[in-house]
């Protein structure tokens, strides 16, 4: 092989690099972020009819409270799979829901 043939090849292989690692970063971020948003999403609902039925009441709802109510079932980090902890809470302000994860 001359070294013509090698230097096309090789830069072939850099620009599908340098194309190829931004796109999966961008795609494994963005579906770390969709796993979180649907915790999130469960994780308040739970509390929305928690709080609405009046069995719930305070500006805070910890996720303990929502486990012994049965309201959820336990919950962990979908990408670490490690169990949140039980204090972690769901902050309501008026018709606003918002989870708040307590190390």
């Amino acid at each position: 092989m001359n070294t013509s043939k090698i230097t096309v090849i090789g830069s072939i292989i850099v620009i599908i690099l340098i194309i190829s690692i931004p796109t999966i970063y961008k795609v494994v971020n963005m579906h770390q972020k969709n796993l979180y948003r649907v915790v999130e999403e469960k994780i308040i609902d739970s509390a929305k009819k928690c709080y609405y039925e009046n069995v719930c009441e305070g500006p805070n709802i910890t996720l303990e409270v929502l486990y012994e109510k049965n309201y959820l079932e336990e919950v962990s980090n979908p990408v670490t799979k490690e169990v949140y902890n039980k204090d972690s809470y769901v902050k309501v302000e008026g018709n606003t829901f918002a989870f708040v994860v307590v190390e």
